[in-house]
């Protein structure tokens, strides 16, 4: 029998994005870009270096788990009780970059949170494709 409550769900949102791995990784790891398209923060792309994403509603506390340049990024993400891993990947292919990112360990009580970024990733996708229009 499984135990329900260790149980963690994940959001997964996956897109073929039409630039090198390299201009979408500086719009992940730059913070006068990743304001544009996410949240103002003081990132930086170093292992343990602990950050937060600030907007109007409030903050997300961060730590970098893990940064390998134009291929793997991952970070904490904290925030009112909410403790999950974002998980960032790129991987390049003939037509650009797939990126990958999956926010995980949402527990089963965490509904509404889930909910949330289920519903947010998607748009700050859009926000980041249409930074890397115009980022070199």
């Amino acid at each position: 029998m499984t135990d329900i409550s260790t149980e963690t769900r994940s959001v997964v949102i996956e897109k073929e994005i039409p630039f090198p791995a390299e201009r979408i990784w500086r719009a992940l790891t730059q913070p006068h870009l990743i304001e544009e398209w996410l949240m103002k923060s003081d990132f930086k792309p170093v292992v343990d270096h602990r950050f937060n994403f600030n907007a109007d509603w409030g903050s997300v506390d961060c730590r970098v788990l893990e940064v390998e340049p134009n291929k793997t990024l991952a970070y904490t993400w904290d925030a009112y009780g909410l403790e999950t891993i974002v998980t960032w990947t790129l991987t390049p292919t003939n037509a650009g970059t797939h990126l990958r990112m999956e926010q995980s360990g949402f527990k089963p009580d965490q509904r509404q949170a889930y909910g949330g970024a289920r519903s947010g990733w998607p748009q700050f996708f859009e926000k980041l494709e249409r930074v890397l229009v115009r980022v070199e």
